[in-house]
């Protein structure tokens, strides 16, 4: 697959594949130098089967900003911080303890 002029539309959760068309792992995150993926087996698109029951020891999924550090509910990942105006590529999944 060749690169254009044409924006790719990415979204956290989503597969990615490289040109033979076999799946790298799901997008986790994004910063100004592209997008992170995860390859751990069992995280597909952070469902909420993923967020912490709030028991000792275990610990929260979260979307964290990148420029401020703003953090809040994964189920609610904001079009932008709601703290700084960062962007939505600002915005990455955290694990807070």
């Amino acid at each position: 697959m060749s690169q254009t002029d044409d924006q790719i539309d990415l979204g956290f959760g989503q597969p990615v594949y490289d040109e033979d068309g076999n799946e790298l792992g799901t997008v986790r995150g994004f910063d100004e130098h592209g997008f992170y993926v995860t390859t751990d087996d069992g995280i597909g698109a952070m469902s909420g089967e993923h967020l912490s029951t709030g028991q000792a020891g275990e610990a929260e999924l979260m979307w964290r900003c990148w420029e401020c550090g703003e953090m809040g509910d994964i189920q609610e990942i904001p079009d932008s911080c709601p703290a700084c105006g960062a962007e939505r590529e600002s915005i990455y999944y955290w694990t807070e303890d």
